[in-house]
């Protein structure tokens, strides 16, 4: 859904009382920070401002502030959502400061960080933001020349009649600010031809604080009188807290005291040093009273449930059972993924101060609005009593949305009466994270005629169904026969969104099980893609499908078109891979050679069509991560339970991609005119397929579990 600015006076544009110039015009969601930028690239600070409600501030300097309402975990919208109003408001970038807002339910819709949405939903509301400004402003400057609104122009913070006169927005700021709000709908938002700012690459504004070091992430943020706490929690999945001693803890120089809350144990102290040493040499005792799960058992079970048919399949098109008794030849295959912890670089943590009075919470979050409410229920407040500011992410990839530390945070300042700041170690994001599920697919299809005529794809997950409308994708529309199962299987770990839900494993199965059906055909891998996309085009069957077709073969054709698909130098091996996530159609090639009797990725080719690109430095950055992301954890993403406990701490046990393994990325984007849609994740599907199908093409061995490389063979 597409937001909407919200019409009324009260909610949408609010004059403050405030004397000077300068103007603040909200669409819900900028602020300022004008002591961070560089005075001599902008205009003067203003002494005053005028205050509209929560998006854009004007100086009577012409300095203007954007506040970026949405979490910022590195996908740079606190650069690119500015960019979108900065554009319909007509001021030059350098005129512009940003500052991250915080949580505020009535100014803002949406402040999630997740589904790679930010910009897709914001879009529309964030260029009406600028646009209704500027004709505020535009128009205050025809009345004072006693001319019409027609005949004026803005080209950069100034005001233009046709005549030649000229007014600043930092001149007309003051009086512009008083206007009645025009109705939204009624003002016209510009022609993409005519933007200057969106398209255009914008450094990243936060860039100068990264570099300097300063206090930007979550783990930097300080409190006077704030002391810091860690928490121990069971050890394995299934356990509860019998009892345990902290006689040693408390003798631990720096540490304060030693709380229990739930099964859990908060240790506060001085420093984290002190907080962490103390629970080292905490001793407790814990009774298992679930399941001990460990990664045998995971995969044979998600390898049983691939047998049965569940009781109300996603989806179904004709008949499987009947096309599958006709054909000339069933192919099937199955390919198995484990859980995978997010291994954020920045440990999580959270800052808390709970009194009487009211709740401040300051903190990385990607779902602030509903960690708001959840900490409500904890706590037994009222949702307005609770704050909360949002600092920049070292990392989220769907980790930061559950909040759990933020609520342990909560529970530990209530309890022990102190603004606190609780911070987890690299082994307790490691030991008691929210991790992608286990899952394995099973696809089998019917060939008949060379042709293939039935496609039964079975799902078996931990936790519930990652499906989402991935049942509907493609190659659903080509095929006649067709049919989706899924199998939610209960499990006592915790499961949550990784980086591409639904899509991060299941595209790396279909695109690699499609290389191999088409080898089985004798067919071309592109070539086989295009022909299931011609039927569902010109012949389509079934229920409606969710991927637009052309949209879909342009990626695919411009991604063999630039790679030189089929016609590779001697020596290089390609694989290909296409897949639409996150409202975003992407398609990948990727080149391996042989080195030593190694087969090393060299090169990764990669079309994307995700409308309009808002800043194209940004949008590599993502695309390129995305890609990384996905090399990465398809070769070493290991990730064993024994006992029900993880068996890899850290680092120097779970294998992330290193800087020298990473690929070439060479990237072309459709020229398209349509809205922006997601870019923090589409990339991530189709990597892994088109390395496995590279691989297969230079080695003739097929993957059908990831990591493609285990972890004792990488690791001393």
């Amino acid at each position: 859904m597409t937001p909407s600015i919200n019409k009324s006076r009260r909610n949408f544009i609010k004059v403050s009382a405030a004397a000077g110039g300068g103007m603040l015009i909200g669409i819900n969601f900028l602020n300022c920070a004008p002591d961070k930028i560089p005075v001599e690239v902008m205009k003067a600070i203003p002494k005053e401002w005028f205050e509209f409600d929560s998006y854009i501030k004007i100086g009577e300097t012409g300095l203007v502030t954007i506040f970026s309402a949405n979490p910022e975990i590195g996908q740079n919208i606190k650069t690119s959502m500015p960019m979108i109003v900065a554009e319909e408001l007509d001021v030059d970038w350098k005129d512009v400061v940003v500052e991250q807002a915080p949580l505020n339910t009535e100014w803002y819709t949406r402040q999630v960080a997740g589904g790679s949405q930010s910009i897709r939903q914001g879009w529309t509301t964030l260029r009406r933001a600028g646009a209704l400004a500027r004709k505020m402003l535009v128009d205050t400057a025809a009345d004072q020349w006693q001319s019409e609104s027609a005949d004026c122009y803005v080209e950069k913070g100034i005001v233009k009649h046709k005549d030649g006169r000229e007014l600043s927005y930092g001149e007309l700021a003051s009086q512009a600010s008083q206007r009645e709000t025009p109705d939204p709908e009624s003002v016209p938002l510009k022609k993409s031809s005519d933007f200057s700012i969106i398209g255009k690459s914008k450094r990243n504004v936060d860039m100068e604080g990264i570099l300097s070091g300063e206090p930007l992430f979550g783990l930097d943020y300080k409190r006077e009188g704030m002391i810091y706490a860690t928490a121990m929690r069971p050890p394995a999945f299934g356990q509860i807290l019998k009892d345990y001693d902290d006689t040693e803890t408390k003798k631990i120089n720096g540490v304060l005291d030693v709380i229990k809350f739930g099964d859990k144990i908060a240790v506060l102290a001085e420093n984290t040093w002190a907080a962490m040493k103390g629970k080292r040499v905490l001793k407790a005792n814990y009774t298992q009273e679930g399941k001990a799960e460990d990664s045998e058992y995971h995969s044979k079970t998600l390898r049983d449930h691939l047998e049965k048919k569940s009781d109300e399949p996603l989806r179904v098109d004709g008949n499987v059972d009947k096309a599958f008794a006709e054909a000339d030849e069933i192919f099937e295959k199955t390919y198995e993924a484990p859980f995978l912890p997010h291994a954020c670089m920045e440990p999580m943590n959270f800052f808390a101060h709970v009194t009487d009075e009211k709740v401040d919470m300051v903190g990385p979050i990607q779902t602030p609005a509903w960690t708001q409410s959840r900490i409500a229920n904890l706590l037994e407040r009222d949702a307005e009593d609770i704050t909360i500011q949002m600092t920049r992410m070292g990392g989220g990839f769907g980790r930061r949305l559950y909040g759990d530390f933020a609520l342990e945070a909560a529970e530990i300042s209530h309890l022990s009466k102190k603004p606190i700041k609780l911070v987890f170690s690299r082994e307790d994001d490691m030991l008691a994270g929210t991790y992608r599920p286990a899952s394995a697919y099973k696809f089998k299809v019917g060939i008949k005629n060379s042709e293939v005529t039935a496609y039964h794809l079975t799902e078996a997950f931990f936790n519930g169904s990652m499906f989402g409308q991935m049942h509907s994708n493609f190659p659903c529309g080509a095929i006649e026969n067709y049919r989706v199962d899924s199998h939610n299987i209960p499990s006592n770990v915790t499961t949550g969104a990784w980086r591409a839900p639904y899509a991060n494993f299941l595209a790396y199965a279909e695109q690699a099980f499609l290389d191999e059906l088409a080898t089985r055909l004798n067919k071309d891998a592109v070539a086989l893609r295009l022909e299931l996309f011609d039927k569902a085009k010109n012949n389509p069957v079934g229920e409606p499908h969710n991927y637009e077709v052309d949209k879909f073969v342009g990626v695919i054709k411009l991604a063999a078109e630039k790679s030189n698909w089929g016609n590779a130098p001697d020596g290089v091996y390609q694989g290909f891979s296409a897949y639409y996530s996150h409202n975003t159609y992407v398609a990948e090639v990727a080149e391996v050679v042989v080195k030593e009797k190694v087969p090393t990725i060299q090169k990764v080719i990669c079309a994307v069509d995700c409308g309009i690109v808002i800043n194209p430095k940004a949008a590599l950055n993502q695309i390129e991560g995305g890609i990384i992301d996905g090399i990465g954890h398809a070769l070493y993403g290991d990730f064993n339970f024994v006992a029900g406990q993880t068996q890899s701490t850290n680092y120097h046990q779970y294998r992330l991609i290193r800087m020298p393994e990473s690929p070439e990325i060479e990237v072309h984007f459709v020229e398209s005119k349509n809205d922006p849609t997601g870019l923090g994740e589409p990339t991530l599907p189709p990597a892994g397929g088109a390395l496995a199908n590279a691989l297969a093409a230079a080695t003739g061995e097929r993957y059908y579990s990831q990591p493609f490389v285990k972890i004792n063979d990488v690791l001393g």
